[in-house]
C-alpha cells in the first residue's frame, strides 16, 4: 500500500510465487513477515508502532487481500523482521486478527533473537496468550531455557542464508538436525529458497538452489536441494520428533519423527566442522569420525522388519559427491540395526516408500548478461507490476499507463513511492533499480526521463554502480543527474557528494528528455536530447558494476525507451 486506502494485491512476484507454491504443494504453509512498513504507517517516523492500530489493520488487510484476491490463505504472521518488537502492538494485532475472523491466523515473534521476547512473554500472560511460536534467527542450533519455560513452539524462523557449494549443503544438513537436537525447534526456514537475484548483491547464490539468469533460463540445483529431501520427502508438517534424539558418540546427529499412524523417519547426519560452516553464527570446534552405530526400535515401532534407506556422500577429498542416492532397504531383527557411517554423509531411514529423486531437464547453458538490451515498457496488461531484469534496491519502479501523454510514451516504468519507508535496512536517501552484467565497465546508457516534481525533481541513469542490498546507501558509481530546476550533476556516489561535472541543462518537469551516459576508461560523458552536455569527466573508480535509473528523492518520475550497450 504505497498509500492508505491504496489496496493493490496484484503488486511484486510473491502471489504468483505462492499460487505455483500450492499448485506443487496444496498443503504447504504460508508465512507473512514485514521486513519494512510503508511511510504512511508511521506517520513520517521511521517507526511501526506509534499508531499500532494502523500498522496492525494494514497487516490484516494484507492477510483478508491474500484469501480475497488470490485465495491464498496465510497461516503466520509475524512482527518485523529482526528489528524491534512492542508488546502492545503484538496484543492488538492479535486482537485485530481475531475482529476480523482470523483466529486461526498464529502470531511468530520476534523474528531475531530468543532474548528479550522471551522474557517478556513469561512476565507477561496477555502477550504470551497472543504468541504462538517464537522464532529466532541464525541460532546456531541452540536456545535459552527461557524459551523452554514459555512451553511454545520454538522455531528457527530464518536460518542458512549461506552459500550453496557443498559446505553450504552441509551447513543445511547439520542444522536441520540439530536445531531439533540441541534447539528442540520443531521448524527450521531457510533465507532463501532460490537465489534469483544479481549474484553480486549481498548474499549471492545464498539459497538452496540458484537461477539467476532469466534471460538465459540456466538454473542449478544445488546440493542443498537433496538434503532438504532427506528430511521434507519423508515427514509432514504434523509429524512429531520423537524424544529420543541426539548426538552419535563419534559426532554427528540423529533425529526421528512420526506420524503417529506407524510411520518412522530417521535422519543421521555425519558433517564435520569444516565442510558444514554456515555464514552465522560462528561455529565452535567439534570432532566428527567415521563410525559403526546400531539402532533399536522399540515400543510401537519394535515390530517394523525393513526400512528404505536413502543416502548422500559429500565426498570433499575426491570432489565426486553422490547425493539422494536409494539404497537397498535395511532388514530389520527384533528392532535391530546398524550402520557404518563415514564422515560427511546423511541417511534417511524410513518406512515412507513414496521417495523419489526428482528429475529435471538439462537447463539452457549459462550466459551474461545480454551486451545489447533495450526495453520500452510497451506492455498493455503486464503479468508483473515490475519489468523484468530491473532490480529495485530503494524505492518501487512499476509499469505504468500513462494517460496525461497519449503520444509515443502511453506505457512507462514509473517510481511510485513518494515517502520514504519505515526501513529494515539503511536504504539510500535516493531510489535505485540496478540492472544488467556487474563485471561491464565500458558501456552507454540511454533513457527517456520525464520528472513529475517542480523545482525539486531530480532523475538520474548511471553506471558502474558497485553497490546494492543493504551497502546501497554507500553505492559508488557514474550518476548522471538532471533537475527540474534547468541544473544538470554528474556525481561518483548515490549521495551526489563526490561532484565530477556540473551545470545548467535546461531540464524541467512535466517534458521528456533523453539523457545518455557513456563510460568508457577513465573517462565518462553525458547527451542531453542527443546532444552533448558534458564530457571528460574523470571516473577513477569503481572500475565497473551495473547500471541503473532513479530518482533523486522519494518522488514520480517516469522512465522509457531505455537502452544499453555494453562492449
Amino acid at each position: 500500500m504505497h498509500y492508505e486506502n491504496d489496496e493493490n494485491f496484484f503488486r511484486g512476484y510473491e502471489w504468483w510465487l505462492m499460487k505455483e507454491a500450492k499448485k506443487r504443494n496444496p498443503n504447504i504453509t504460508l508465512i507473512g513477515l514485514p521486513w519494512a512498513f510503508p511511510g504512511w504507517v508511521g506517520g513520517g517516523e521511521n517507526w511501526p508502532y506509534d499508531f499500532p492500530d494502523i500498522t496492525a489493520s494494514y497487516v490484516v488487510s494484507w492477510i483478508i487481500g491474500a484469501k480475497q484476491y488470490h485465495d491464498l490463505v496465510i497461516d503466520y504472521v509475524g512482527i518485523w523482521n529482526e528489528r524491534n518488537f512492542d508488546s502492545k502492538y503484538i496484543q492488538l494485532l492479535r486482537y485485530t486478527l481475531d475482529k476480523s475472523g482470523l483466529e486461526r491466523v498464529r502470531i511468530i515473534a520476534s523474528d531475531n533473537q530468543w532474548e528479550p521476547i522471551t522474557l517478556y512473554m513469561l512476565l507477561d500472560q496477555e502477550l504470551s496468550r497472543a504468541v504462538d511460536v517464537i522464532g529466532a534467527h541464525y541460532p546456531g542450533t541452540t536456545t535459552v531455557l527461557e524459551a523452554l519455560k514459555t512451553q511454545k513452539k520454538l522455531w528457527s524462523s530464518e536460518d542458512y542464508s549461506t552459500f550453496n557449494d557443498d559446505v553450504g549443503g552441509g551447513c543445511w544438513a547439520r542444522i536441520l538436525n540439530q536445531n531439533y537436537v540441541n534447539g528442540l525447534m520443531t521448524a527450521t526456514i531457510s533465507w532463501n529458497l532460490v537465489a534469483s537475484y544479481y549474484e553480486d548483491l549481498p548474499f549471492g547464490r545464498d539459497g538452496l538452489m540458484t537461477a539467476e539468469e532469466p534471460w538465459s533460463g540456466n538454473y542449478v540445483v544445488e546440493s542443498p536441494i537433496w538434503i532438504t529431501a532427506h528430511t521434507t520427502q519423508f515427514t509432514q508438517p504434523g509429524w512429531t520428533y520423537l524424544q529420543t534424539v541426539g548426538h552419535l558418540a563419534q559426532g554427528g546427529s540423529y533425529v526421528a519423527l512420526t506420524d503417529a499412524k506407524g510411520n518412522l523417519t530417521i535422519v543421521i547426519e555425519t558433517m564435520t566442522h569444516n565442510h558444514s560452516v554456515c555464514i552465522r553464527p560462528p561455529l565452535l570446534p567439534f570432532n566428527v569420525t567415521s563410525q559403526n552405530a546400531t539402532f533399536q526400535l522399540k515400543g510401537s515401532f519394535a515390530s517394523i522388519k525393513e526400512l528404505q534407506v536413502w543416502r548422500s556422500r559429500f565426498e570433499f577429498k575426491t570432489n565426486n559427491p553422490v547425493f539422494f542416492e536409494k539404497l537397498t532397504p535395511l532388514q530389520l531383527s527384533d528392532g535391530f540395526f546398524s550402520l557404518s557411517l563415514a564422515e560427511d554423509v546423511v541417511y534417511t531411514l524410513t518406512t515412507v516408500t513414496t521417495g523419489q529423486k526428482g528429475g529435471h531437464p538439462a537447463p539452457p547453458p549459462s550466459a551474461r548478461f545480454p551486451k545489447i538490451y533495450k526495453d520500452n515498457f510497451d506492455v498493455a496488461n503486464p503479468p508483473f507490476s515490475e519489468a523484468p531484469y530491473f532490480a529495485d534496491q530503494t524505492g518501487v519502479f512499476e509499469y505504468h499507463t500513462n494517460l496525461t501523454d497519449p503520444g509515443p510514451h502511453v506505457f512507462t516504468l514509473r517510481q511510485v513511492l513518494t515517502q520514504r519507508p519505515i526501513t529494515w535496512a539503511a536504504d539510500a536517501d535516493q531510489t535505485i533499480s540496478v540492472l544488467g552484467d556487474y563485471k561491464w565497465e565500458n558501456f552507454t546508457v540511454t533513457c527517456d526521463i520525464f520528472m513529475e516534481t517542480q523545482k525539486k525533481g531530480g532523475v538520474y541513469v548511471a553506471a558502474r554502480v558497485d553497490k546494492g542490498g543493504q551497502s546501497v546507501r554507500s553505492a559508488a558509481g557514474v550518476f548522471y543527474w538532471v533537475f527540474a530546476d534547468g541544473t544538470y550533476k554528474v556525481t561518483n556516489d548515490i549521495a551526489g557528494q563526490t561532484v565530477l561535472a556540473e551545470g545548467k541543462s535546461g531540464t524541467r518537469a512535466y517534458g521528456w528528455h533523453t539523457l545518455t551516459l557513456t563510460v568508457k576508461g577513465q573517462f565518462a560523458s553525458g547527451l542531453l536530447n542527443g546532444y552533448p552536455l558534458w564530457k571528460n569527466a574523470v571516473v577513477m573508480d569503481p572500475k565497473n558494476g551495473w547500471v541503473a535509473i532513479g530518482t533523486h528523492s522519494f518522488e514520480l518520475a517516469q522512465f522509457d525507451n531505455f537502452a544499453v550497450t555494453a562492449e
